[in-house]
């Protein structure tokens, strides 16, 4: 089979491609809770022959950090359930165990090709006016919950991916790993895939992203680097209730220590060697204006332009939260939310993978990099195959868009997912023999 067959391939399942991306933003899932979603990619994989592994086999649950509470989870599980998912693969995802690998053996020996899907929406409420899914009828029935990011067009490609292959596994040498991965909103759902070994036998790992920083339809970045290395945190200050007219003085004030602790991790120093983010996005404390507060709660994120910037500020992050508790006389806990790493691709490898994109004729223009500025934890299994040896790109796929992402008018040029499957077909081929 010609490169250029895929395409042709491709652009016959391109209305399948629709239909899954349209009926997974229909139900979109909040992180750790994809359970659903993850039920379907399952019940698909499956049906083209793919070996699947889910649950704790794919996820370290000791790894996982800022799990939705026993509550949610439940509510969530039930919910999926209603909504059609497999009642025992659910079971074996909960606890938000909601990570997926198919596995396609090839014809012969050759290497091990891995590529990387995240499945998780975001929690805003969708457009319900001069918007083509309000409009068609796709549209997220899941309140404040939408796919504004294209994780929906990701799980869409994926499974394309996974139907071209089977279909053509004589073409395929190796093995082709397709994982899906949830939570990456917030940078929480690498880590325990990570830490579970999926990425220990990949000798070449693909991740990739529609729409960011490359928003000409038809048109691919076949690197993108310059990615800020982040933790997210969460600080919960814990004082001493006190009425506020009568016995000031027996109290212990929280919300004056997150107040502080605030101010302070806004004035951290920039590093000299890159650039640097910083920013605290909730604060919460207090119940009765009568009351000195007992309780406060701040979430932020320090972010760097390499992971060694990011250690540095996280160091600096934790004194100054426990400073700031030390201060006013209270207690003070410090929790890691989600982290991502730097990462930027091996320049031979990345130019490799443009020349294959390029003689592939999918394309009108293939871009060699693009710097992200943002941030991922992708990198985090691109690093993981990176130390092994192997090597990664995180490829950029061009589509227009109708609003920025993360906007509650998100939407995307659908072509962008049969060409996408495509290249990824390409790159299956070409590398599984290299």
């Amino acid at each position: 089979m010609k490169t250029s067959d895929w395409m042709k391939k491709a652009e016959s399942l391109q209305e399948d491609a629709v239909a899954l991306r349209r009926e997974f933003h229909r139900y979109p899932e909040w992180a750790l809770g994809e359970y659903r979603t993850a039920s379907r990619i399952v019940e698909i994989l499956r049906k083209y022959g793919f070996q699947v592994e889910y649950g704790p086999a794919v996820m370290d649950p000791s790894a996982l950090v800022s799990l939705p509470s026993r509550e949610q989870t439940e509510g969530w599980m039930k919910r999926a359930l209603e909504e059609g998912a497999d009642p025992e693969t659910v079971k074996a995802m909960q606890g938000g165990l909601t990570g997926i690998v198919g596995i396609l053996q090839g014809s012969g020996p050759g290497k091990t090709v891995a590529f990387r899907f995240d499945i998780d929406c975001n929690a805003i409420d969708e457009a319900t006016a001069d918007h083509r899914p309000a409009e068609e009828g796709f549209a997220s029935c899941h309140a404040r919950s939408m796919h504004a990011c294209g994780h929906d067009g990701h799980v869409a490609i994926g499974l394309t991916l996974a139907r071209l292959l089977a279909e053509n596994k004589d073409r395929l040498c190796g093995r082709v790993k397709l994982i899906f991965q949830p939570a990456e909103e917030g940078v929480r759902g690498a880590a325990a895939m990570v830490a579970a070994g999926v990425a220990d036998d990949v000798d070449f790992f693909f991740g990739g992203h529609i729409g960011i920083n490359q928003t000409e339809s038809h048109t691919l970045a076949a690197s993108a680097g310059d990615f800020l290395a982040v933790r997210k945190y969460e600080g919960i200050f814990h004082g001493k209730s006190s009425h506020a007219g009568l016995a000031p003085q027996e109290g212990r004030n929280a919300l004056l220590a997150a107040a502080h602790a605030t101010l302070a991790l806004h004035a951290i120093p920039r590093h000299a060697d890159g650039a640097t983010r910083i920013n605290v996005g909730v604060f919460t404390a207090g119940g009765s204006i009568n009351a000195v507060p007992d309780r406060a709660r701040i979430a932020f994120e320090v972010r760097g332009q390499t992971s060694e910037i990011k250690d540095h500020l996280c160091g600096e992050a934790e004194r100054i939260l426990r400073a700031s508790a030390d201060l006013q006389g209270v207690s003070v806990e410090i929790h890691t939310l989600g982290e991502g790493e730097s990462f930027d691709a091996d320049p031979e490898f990345a130019e490799d993978v443009a020349r294959t994109a390029e003689s592939a004729g999918i394309y009108r223009r293939v871009d060699r990099y693009r710097p992200m500025r943002a941030s991922e934890d992708c990198t985090l299994f691109l690093r993981r195959v990176a130390e092994r040896g192997g090597k990664g790109s995180y490829l950029l796929f061009g589509t227009e868009l109708k609003a920025v992402h993360h906007n509650p008018k998100f939407d995307f040029d659908e072509s962008v997912l049969a060409e996408s499957a495509a290249l990824l077909a390409v790159l299956a081929e070409r590398y599984t023999k290299e």
